[in-house]
């Protein structure tokens, strides 16, 4: 199966619900679509949404990796046998992980399409469906709580509450979201990187009553050694996102004793598919748990992301939302959702058609 044509183009998507992190407010997002043919008549897809606040990506530089003549390697490639392409194109797209992670899935979408199977069947399967998370951003209480009740009767039991900007606040938005939604309800918190080593101290202490899953990130990304000197029990529930970007950094993290209980893989943090399972190796070997997260991303990406983690032993939490408030998309499919419950659909390859 050989690839006849590669090419790209860049959607910008609408949010019906914008939202502050701790860094910015977001209103709408540009996703980088990949499209690659085979001489079978196949077509696989991918999506690239960078964060350049994280990995240093901005749009233009994934548009410029994703360009026809940055591509054309592509073509004439086999398909059915993707891995000596996918180590190629670590090479050739260091710099700029979500565009390779585009490139990366629409290759792995090819594969399991001509296989006739799911993608996750492909990679191996190791879990049929966990529950995603569903985010609230930075907002007033009042609007917190509104939202976090909309998401409920829309069946999630898992909520994100992004916190970082000022610890007071975020005291009080916690302690009356669990008094609003009881105890059987899932809550985690992401920082965004927005505390201190104190301040996360007193995070913990003070919502110790409240059963806080786990708290994203909640130091600089640099903060590893930081992170490392907590004590075991907040270690343990310290998931760590922007201070993972490679496998090198899951080595580290993981080094003993580990600087905390969580990884969150994001394709579009470590460069697709093929290096996220590298990091999932690194962090069942280590015993530590698997989250995967998402930026605000197509169908596409989302499907690709729930493949892999559910081809992951060590996967345990889903943070998958990142399409649910786009405005429109580029796809149908990839996934199913019911009662905030994420599952493959059984089409092959991402399991997603084009609109």
């Amino acid at each position: 199966m050989k690839i006849v044509s590669a090419a790209s183009r860049v959607e910008t998507l609408g949010l019906t619900r914008p939202y502050t992190i701790a860094f910015r407010r977001i209103e709408s997002v540009e996703n980088a679509i990949v499209r690659l043919e085979t001489d079978s008549g196949l077509v696989g897809l991918g999506a690239a949404s960078p964060e350049p606040r994280v990995t240093g990506e901005t749009m233009e530089a994934c548009r410029s990796a994703l360009a026809r003549e940055r591509i054309e390697w592509l073509v004439g490639r086999n398909a059915s046998d993707p891995e000596p392409i996918l180590r190629e194109l670590e090479d050739r797209m260091a710099a700029t992980p979500a565009a390779r992670a585009a490139v990366d899935m629409a290759l792995h979408d090819l594969a399991a399409q001509e296989r006739g199977v799911p993608l996750v069947e492909m990679l191996g399967r190791a879990h049929e469906a966990l529950p995603t998370s569903i985010t609230i951003g930075i907002k007033p209480l009042e609007e917190t709580l509104a939202e976090a009740g909309e998401y409920l009767s829309r069946g999630f039991r898992v909520l994100k509450v992004k916190i970082g900007l000022n610890l007071d606040e975020d005291l009080d938005r916690l302690a009356r979201l669990r008094e609003r939604v009881g105890e059987g309800i899932a809550i985690r918190a992401d920082a965004n990187q927005g505390y201190s080593v104190e301040e996360v101290l007193r995070l913990f202490r003070e919502t110790a009553p409240l059963g806080l899953e786990f708290v994203e990130q909640p130091l600089p990304a640099g903060s590893v050694e930081a992170m490392r000197a907590m004590p075991e029990t907040i270690r343990e529930r310290l998931a760590a996102d922007e201070s993972l970007l490679t496998e090198e950094d899951a080595r580290a993290l993981a080094k003993p004793p580990p600087a905390c209980g969580i990884f969150n893989i994001k394709l579009m943090k470590c460069g697709g598919i093929f290096p996220a399972r590298r990091i999932a190796a690194v962090a069942q070997s280590a015993g530590i748990a698997l989250m995967w997260g998402c930026m605000d991303e197509s169908r596409i990406s989302i499907a690709a992301a729930l493949h892999a983690a559910l081809s992951c032993p060590a996967t345990r939490y889903l943070d998958l939302d990142g399409s649910l408030d786009l405005a429109r998309d580029v796809v149908r499919g990839g996934f199913l959702l019911e009662d905030g419950v994420m599952r493959t659909t059984s089409g092959p390859g991402l399991g997603v058609e084009t609109i």
